[in-house]
């Protein structure tokens, strides 16, 4: 049974960093591609990065230069390390796991974590 397990989440002040984690259970990461998405409420859900299988990389702009995307292969868990977090970060973050067209766009994300609550306060 797949299933992923977000963790990692939680309530920081703006600048500070949080890593966020996805346990895989059910499939191996590295063979599918993988991916962190939020949500704030009243909003559509937005990719924020992806990881295919090859290793490459892939950040929204609001992203670029402070998320950080990894995978640990071993133990079969994705990561999230984001620095320099900004209010306009607070959101529900969820991981997906899937073969989608578009990596940054929910729509061919099979499977889905529960979520993980970020807040960054001013």
């Amino acid at each position: 049974q797949v299933q992923l397990v977000e963790s990692g989440g939680g309530s920081v002040q703006a600048g500070g960093s949080l890593r966020l984690s996805c346990a895989a259970s059910g499939f191996t990461i590295s063979r599918k591609y993988m991916g962190w998405f939020r949500q704030a409420p009243g909003t559509e859900r937005e990719g924020v990065a992806a990881i295919v299988s090859d290793g490459s990389t892939r950040y929204a702009d609001s992203g670029k230069g402070r998320f950080t995307i990894s995978r640990d292969n071993a133990n079969n868990t994705l990561y999230l390390q984001m620095n320099s977090l900004k209010p306009e970060d607070t959101a529900m973050y969820y991981c997906a796991a899937g073969m989608p067209w578009l990596l940054l766009m929910p729509r061919g994300y099979n499977y889905w974590g529960q979520g993980t609550q970020v807040t960054v306060s001013s």
